[in-house]
């Protein structure tokens, strides 16, 4: 049985709920516009609050979803591990409950995985695509192991201090010169979520890879990577962008999160690329789009 409980504590112009879907219960921000919704997925261990400065810096008019995934954020935990594919489906199911049918999605870092996943599931679906700071999952060019040893644990979410301490190495680009700027941008999140949360988000993504699917990526696809990104090399991009047949990269010399960081600066990239908020000419239809489920 699926149900949809208002948030008393909704910020002004956006709509706070959680929805329970596929087993899980899932906290969703939806800030109601014109046309077509942006979706965004989040990274690693990321509440939905962090993603603050990028949406404040978007066209008022773009709807906006955000949500936390299961065990981040104020969402529960998965009861079991799963997969993107099982998620993505969530994430379908919870645009239902919202009557929100085309959309464009934006996934950032981890979240990148996931919106690639919905994009091969949801063909008709997801109308564009933009993937931030992300690759290929299991099969990319990885990062400085020193660095993804940071990233085993969750603890620069639960521990400010720390994270501003090993941000410049962790996330390079500006934050090599305010990594306090982290700090605060960790505070942003009211819970940092479970450790069994976190243990099953890198479980999803040791196990998933999208590389052999990317030529079957119909949507237009905007790829956005910083050349000083420590977690996510900029060959990923490079690769990315030769795969997918209509992509455009967008380098920067920044780092792995200068999409918060600088979302003065990004988001008029973004609002550029999906164009003005207009009314869809045709509607969505639920059931219209093929599966494509890629390894993991």
């Amino acid at each position: 049985m699926s149900t949809v409980d208002e948030k008393a504590a909704a910020p002004q112009d956006s709509q706070d709920t959680y929805i329970a879907t596929g087993w899980q219960r899932i906290r969703v921000r939806y800030r109601p516009g014109v046309g077509v919704p942006l979706v965004m997925c989040n990274g690693i261990g990321a509440s939905l609050e962090v993603l603050d400065p990028l949406v404040e810096n978007l066209d008022p008019e773009r709807p906006v979803v955000r949500f936390d995934v299961p065990g981040t954020g104020e969402s529960p935990t998965s009861p079991l591990p799963y997969g993107f594919p099982y998620l993505a489906w969530v994430l379908g199911r919870v645009l239902d409950h919202l009557d929100i049918g085309v959309v464009d999605v934006l996934g950032l870092s981890w979240g990148g995985a996931l919106a690639q996943q919905f994009a091969f599931q949801n063909p008709r679906r997801c109308r564009r695509l933009i993937l931030v700071a992300t690759g290929t999952g299991a099969v990319m060019v990885p990062g400085n192991p020193r660095v993804l040893s940071k990233m085993v644990t969750p603890r620069r979410f639960r521990d400010p201090s720390y994270g501003a301490s090993i941000a410049a190495q962790l996330y390079g680009g500006v934050v090599r010169e305010h990594g306090q700027d982290v700090a605060e941008l960790l505070i942003r999140q009211l819970h940092a979520g479970s450790k069994k949360g976190y243990l099953h988000q890198l479980m999803a993504g040791s196990i998933w890879t999208s590389i052999f699917a990317l030529p079957a990526i119909r949507q237009r696809t905007l790829i956005i990577a910083g050349t000083d990104d420590p977690i996510v090399p900029m060959i990923n991009a490079r690769i990315m962008n030769g795969l997918i047949p209509r992509a455009t990269l967008h380098s920067h010399p920044g780092g792995h999160i200068e999409l918060i960081l600088a979302a003065d600066v990004f988001g008029p990239v973004i609002d550029d690329y999906l164009g003005p908020p207009r009314v869809a000419r045709k509607p969505w239809r639920r059931g219209s789009d093929v599966q494509l489920t890629p390894g993991g």
